[in-house]
C-alpha cells in the first residue's frame, strides 16, 4: 500500500492537486453563476441557503484550498493535496462500510473519457464484496439541454458505470461516452429503479450531476469535484453529499490508477 507521502507526491506530480489545469477565471465565473442559482452549475442541487459569491469563495477555500482573496482573479487554481488526501480517506472508509453492509450501489460519471477506469475498478471491487451494482434504465433516451441546444442521449453502462452517449455513437477506448454535467441521467435511473420495484441504491458514487442529483433526492452520494465545481462542496456542507473529494477531474485517465489502488487498499477491497 502506498504511503500518504507517496500519494501526496503523485497528486502533485500528476497535477491532480497543487496547481491544477482549472483556471482561476473559470472557478470564479462558476462561483458567481452558482450564487445566481444558474442551473448549469447547480448540477441538480437545490441549495437550502443563499450562498453569496464570497460565501462560496470561503467554502471552496476550506474544502479545496483555493485562494479566498477575491482580488486573485487570474492564473491557475490550486487544490490543497492535504484536503484531497483527507477526503480520499473518508471516501475509502465509506466504501468499506458499504461493502461490509453489502449495499446496492449505483456508479455514474459525466467524465467517462477520464474517470471510467476509476469508477469501474470500484464497481468490480464492490461487486466482488457482495454489493449489487445496479444498472437501471439501460438504453433509456434522455433529452438534455446543452450549449448547442437540447440533444438526445442514451443512458449506457460500461463495466458497471453509468454514462450517456449520443444515439448511434460507437464507443472507443478514448471516448466511451459523452461529457455531461446534467442531473437528468441519475434522476431517470433512480426513477426507473423505483418504478420497477427493484432495489434502490444505498450509495451513489460519481461526479457532477450523478452526485448532486442523487443527493438532492435523498440518496447517500459521494464523489469527485474540481475547484470549479462548487455544487458538490455546497452539497457536502448542507448534508446532502456525504463526501466530496477535491481534485482535478480531467487529467489523463492513467493518472487516476494510483488513487484507485490507494482507495481500494484503504477500503480493504483490493482484489
Amino acid at each position: 500500500m502506498w504511503s500518504t507521502a507517496a500519494l501526496r507526491a503523485h497528486l502533485l506530480a500528476a497535477r491532480l492537486a497543487g496547481p491544477v489545469a482549472t483556471s482561476r477565471e473559470e472557478s470564479l465565473r462558476r462561483y458567481r453563476l452558482f450564487a445566481a442559482r444558474d442551473p448549469r452549475v447547480l448540477l441538480g442541487l437545490e441549495p437550502e441557503y443563499d450562498w453569496s459569491f464570497m460565501d462560496l469563495l470561503r467554502l471552496m477555500g476550506s474544502k479545496c484550498g483555493v485562494s479566498v482573496d477575491p482580488a486573485h482573479t487570474s492564473g491557475q487554481d490550486v487544490i490543497d493535496p492535504e484536503l484531497t488526501i483527507a477526503a480520499l480517506h473518508a471516501f475509502a472508509d465509506r466504501l468499506r462500510a458499504a461493502a461490509r453492509a453489502r449495499l446496492p450501489v449505483l456508479l455514474g460519471t459525466g467524465h467517462p473519457h477520464r474517470l471510467l477506469g476509476f469508477y469501474a475498478a470500484l464497481a468490480s471491487a464492490l461487486s466482488a464484496a457482495g454489493c449489487r451494482v445496479l444498472t437501471p434504465a439501460q438504453g433509456r433516451c434522455i433529452d438534455i439541454t446543452t450549449r448547442f441546444g437540447v440533444r438526445t442521449y442514451r443512458l449506457a453502462y460500461v463495466r458497471g458505470v453509468a454514462m450517456v452517449r449520443e444515439p448511434g455513437a460507437r464507443p472507443t477506448a478514448s471516448e466511451p461516452g459523452a461529457h455531461s454535467h446534467s442531473p437528468l441521467p441519475v434522476r431517470v435511473a433512480l426513477g426507473c429503479a423505483a418504478e420497477s420495484g427493484g432495489p434502490l441504491p444505498g450509495l451513489v458514487v460519481g461526479d457532477h450531476g450523478w452526485v448532486c442529483g442523487a443527493g438532492q433526492l435523498g440518496f447517500e452520494a459521494m464523489g469527485l469535484g474540481d475547484a470549479d465545481d462548487p455544487a458538490l462542496f455546497v452539497g457536502e456542507a448542507e448534508g446532502r453529499v456525504s463526501v466530496a473529494v477535491p481534485l482535478d477531474d480531467a487529467v489523463r485517465s492513467g493518472y487516476y490508477r494510483p488513487i484507485t489502488r490507494y482507495v481500494l487498499n484503504r477500503a480493504c477491497l483490493s482484489q
